[in-house]
């Protein structure tokens, strides 16, 4: 996952294709190209018997412009980025901005794939991939697309790993957030998937080491006494939803240019934001918060449960609580989800 960044240094929960996958793609949709090539050399050979040798070279080359071009133009165009290749590995090509690819993207890649792989063997692709944060080769470059993993882990799609605690939203939508990375805003976002796999003690100086460095960053500094793993998850929730906010305005001035209506709804705003109101004054009332519904276990793989002793904290009174009897836990969820 990377850089398709949104609040949470993820475009739309999208993951950036590896060099791998795309690797196997590449000789998969290699493999249908010359198995079609094979064809039409063989068809257009058969037109020597009816015609003379000029009609023969010319169909030969026609045919195989046509398969080193149009298989994957058409094949992005009319599938929306992906080819047979892409489609067996789980890959598709967007936009920079998540956008789906135009044939005039779609083009351009394939000319330069035809350098890039049928003339140089696929060394300029290798070297600009590893060249390139995006994984980008030199056709993605030129058409300003990337190529992102669209089968991704059960996990994932549980939902946003961040979300806003209605205590903090009032001070997030105040967030300067500019000065952030991208890679501090990965460590906190993993931190907060792993957090009840942590024992407490590395639970509790991680996450303390983590905020530090986001708050560090940010400004205004967040009021006292808030748990790291609350208030990282507010500040990934907030960037998450300027991020969202602004690729759906980036998308909807594009259709304006082309004369289209925008499509696709608007982004729906933070439950917790809606409801929060003007900041009060006196210090923050923290309470006894529902546990973060942070990314929960996938499926087929035992009932996911909090360590037996997380300690002092906000979530005493709810994790320290007594522990199911020994045997097949119950298929129930082991928090409420918040969401």
């Amino acid at each position: 996952m990377a850089e398709l960044v949104t609040g949470e240094a993820v475009a739309l929960d999208i993951r950036v294709a590896r060099l791998a996958s795309r690797g196997c793609a590449m000789l998969l949709d290699l493999i249908f190209q010359m198995m079609i090539l094979y064809v039409v050399v063989y068809i257009t050979a058969m037109t020597s018997l009816v015609a003379d040798e000029a009609w023969t070279i010319g169909l030969t080359l026609l045919g195989t412009v046509a398969v080193l071009v149009g298989y994957p133009c058409l094949f992005e165009t009319l599938l929306r980025g992906r080819t047979l290749g892409k489609m067996a590995v789980g890959l598709r090509v967007v936009g920079d901005d998540g956008g789906p690819i135009r044939f005039r993207q779609a083009l351009v890649r394939a000319l330069a794939g035809v350098i890039e792989f049928w003339t140089f063997y696929g060394s300029p692709a290798l070297i600009t991939s590893f060249c390139n944060r995006r994984g980008k080769r030199l056709g993605d470059l030129f058409a300003g697309t990337i190529v992102i993993q669209e089968r991704v882990p059960a996990s994932v799609l549980f939902g946003p790993v961040a979300v806003m605690p209605p205590q903090l939203a009032w001070w997030a939508r105040t967030l300067e957030l500019s000065m952030l990375p991208d890679e501090l805003a990965m460590t906190a976002r993993q931190y907060l998937s792993r957090f009840w796999e942590l024992l407490p003690e590395v639970r509790d100086s991680l996450g303390q080491r983590i905020a530090s460095q986001v708050v560090a960053v940010i400004s205004p500094p967040p009021p006292p006494g808030v748990r790291p793993e609350i208030l990282l998850s507010a500040v990934l929730a907030e960037r998450r939803h300027r991020e969202e906010a602004r690729l759906a305005e980036r998308r909807a001035r594009r259709m304006r240019r082309l004369g289209l209506p925008a499509w696709g709804p608007a982004p729906a705003p933070v439950p917790a934001m809606a409801m929060a109101g003007p900041p009060v004054a006196g210090p923050v009332r923290q309470g006894p918060p529902a546990p973060p519904p942070f990314s929960g276990p996938a499926p087929g793989q035992p009932q996911f449960l909090p360590p037996a002793d997380y300690g002092a904290g906000p979530y005493q009174g709810v994790l320290n609580a007594p522990r199911p009897p020994a045997g097949p836990h119950p298929q129930q969820a082991p928090y409420p989800p918040g969401r």
